[in-house]
């Protein structure tokens, strides 16, 4: 079974919805600009039955070059990470 393109999540949800394909592309554009601002000034975005974006300082910690096998000094630094709702954990199971 082939994963969904977006091409085919906005043809979905244009059939589905009755909304062209040029609004919901428009349509998911702006979620997706919307919660990359959300998660950068309140450090988190939900999306109610599905999930939520949560940004989060990792700390530094040591780690190994694989090739050389050296000990190196990772920094620190903010990562993002989605965070599965228990609601879509359930509906997948």
């Amino acid at each position: 079974m082939a994963k969904m393109t977006k091409s085919a999540i906005i043809a979905s949800l244009a059939e589905s919805t009755g909304l062209s394909k040029k609004q919901v592309d428009g349509l998911v554009a702006e979620l997706t600009n919307l919660a990359y601002k959300e998660v950068k000034k309140n450090g988190e975005f939900v999306v109610p039955g599905l999930g939520k974006l949560v940004k989060i300082k990792r700390a530094a910690r040591q780690g190994r070059n694989p090739a050389t096998g050296e000990t190196i000094q990772i920094p620190a630094k903010t990562v993002v990470k989605f965070r599965v709702a228990k609601a879509a954990k359930e509906a997948v199971l």
